[in-house]
């Protein structure tokens, strides 16, 4: 579904590359965990792979499509549900679902439909027509999810999915991908929380410093590092305890 070759970038004026010499393929129905300390280079991937930001050199394809010459089409395959909420505060949540989803050419009664169904899953319903403003994270974070689905993405794009909800919210939101993973789309996922991660993804690569530095699925790499028990074991033992603070 993804095939990324030898993808670089580096941003003006900065000494070091955010990205380099990359490869990596993601098949079709995965649950990708993309992980790494702060500053590693996985935001710089998911924007370049996302249309957002252009890479220095190298190249990739999503549902073989390149992003040189088929960037239009691209944008309809993915969907991004960023870390940042990506909603208008003095709108509702029907009206922000509304408004991004007609973004995509999506209209008529199914469309409404889809936006009544899709509140009414993740415990939103009651709330559709109350401003984004009043709701609690948690509930901004689904409405958030939503936004990025509505047009069914063939991949979809997750940055922190569940930071900063209560374990409720974390519940229905991972049981709700899990749904739409089993219905066929290919999920990219970015987190710090490294046991979620552990019993969410199919498979992991661990980037550091711009670089895949291991990729398996979560039981393999505890397998492979001595004396790990936990993916996040792992994770400490290849990228080390040193804060990574950045500003």
């Amino acid at each position: 579904m993804i095939q990324i070759d030898q993808l670089s970038k580096k941003y003006k004026d900065a000494e070091h590359y955010s990205l380099k010499g990359l490869d990596l393929k993601v098949e079709n129905g995965e649950i990708f965990g993309l992980l790494g300390p702060n500053g590693a280079g996985k935001t710089t991937l998911i924007s370049i792979l996302s249309g957002l930001i252009k890479p220095s050199s190298g190249s990739f394809k999503i549902d073989g499509l390149d992003y040189t010459s088929n960037n239009k089409q691209l944008k309809q395959v993915i969907g991004i549900v960023p870390q940042e909420y990506a909603l208008y505060p003095s709108l509702t949540a029907y009206e922000n679902l509304y408004y991004f989803g007609s973004m995509f050419g999506l209209k008529g009664p199914s469309f409404k439909a889809s936006i009544e169904e899709h509140l009414n899953i993740l415990g939103l319903g009651q709330f559709a027509h109350k401003k984004i403003k009043a709701f609690s994270g948690g509930m901004k974070r689904r409405v958030n999810l939503i936004a990025g689905i509505l047009h069914q993405p063939k991949v979809l794009f997750l940055d922190e999915p569940t930071v900063g909800v209560d374990v409720q919210s974390k519940t229905v939101i991972i049981d709700f991908l899990k749904e739409q993973n089993s219905n066929g789309t290919t999920i990219i996922y970015t987190s710090h929380h490294l046991n979620e991660a552990e019993n969410f993804c199919s498979r992991v690569g661990i980037i550091d410093h711009g670089q895949l530095i291991c990729l398996g699925t979560p039981k393999e790499l505890i397998q492979n590092e001595q004396g790990a028990e936990h993916l996040e074991e792992v994770f400490l033992a290849l990228t080390g305890k040193a804060l990574r603070d950045y500003a």
